[in-house]
């Protein structure tokens, strides 16, 4: 083989490095941030399940919880919910009556309706109502969350096969003369992106703080103020 066909053809294998290494490096930025946004989207689903949960605690006991088994063996375990029934007695209701027309505190005097109250499963009462869905991988189609997929709350969702927690936390602070519960449940960038490139990871926050007050992270609630919103909203 010339030797001129030998630089020949290493001239092209270094052209087609060189492409690579250029193209990946305008890639690998762009990989990044579809990861980034996707791993937001996966922990927002779980922390808004958790909010629902927290709101669902304090609607039963009066206060929010920072312990996750305290949070998911009380409301899948007890029927410690009240909630107000409503019994149409038809009955007693006149033929010439359409109940639906009839403005339900006229209709709860003169006894065609009683209402009372009853205890129920908190979580099962969140089913009843829709408010623990999911978009099932499967099918695509939405249900509700499983008693095993609420155990599973509490763990961040990457990287895949590891278990670390979302950190949760609860309890008062004084507002206007007054005693306010609050929670706070959240998980750094650090923990959430700890498998991808460690420069790009170490960018992103960096970014992040160059914004006065902004967490690193996401989160519902907040331990310093009466908000239960969530900083992907």
């Amino acid at each position: 083989m010339k030797v001129r066909t030998i630089i020949q053809i290493v001239l092209a294998v270094v052209i087609v490095g060189l492409a690579y290494l250029v193209y990946n490096s305008i890639q690998k930025p762009m990989r990044f941030a579809d990861e980034y946004t996707h791993r937001r989207d996966a922990c927002a689903e779980k922390l808004k399940s958790i909010r629902t949960l927290e709101e669902a605690y304090k609607l039963t006991y009066g206060k929010y919880t920072g312990s996750f088994d305290t949070l998911v063996n009380r409301l899948m375990t007890e029927d410690s919910m009240k909630v107000v029934s409503k019994q149409i007695n038809r009955d007693r209701i006149p033929a010439d009556v359409d109940i639906n027309e009839v403005p339900e505190s006229e209709a709860v005097k003169n006894g065609w309706i009683t209402r009372g109250e009853v205890f129920v499963n908190p979580i099962a009462k969140l089913r009843e109502d829709g408010k623990l869905p999911i978009i099932d991988a499967a099918t695509g189609k939405k249900r509700q969350l499983t008693d095993e997929e609420i155990k599973n709350l509490r763990f961040v969702p990457y990287p895949k096969g590891e278990k670390n927690e979302f950190e949760l936390q609860a309890g008062q602070i004084e507002k206007s003369g007054f005693m306010v519960a609050v929670f706070e449940c959240k998980v750094p960038l650090e923990v959430l992106l700890k498998d991808l490139d460690e420069q790009l990871v170490v960018n992103k926050i960096a970014e992040i703080h160059e914004v006065k007050d902004r967490y690193a992270g996401w989160k519902v609630g907040d331990m310093t103020q009466a908000v239960t919103d969530g900083n992907f909203e």
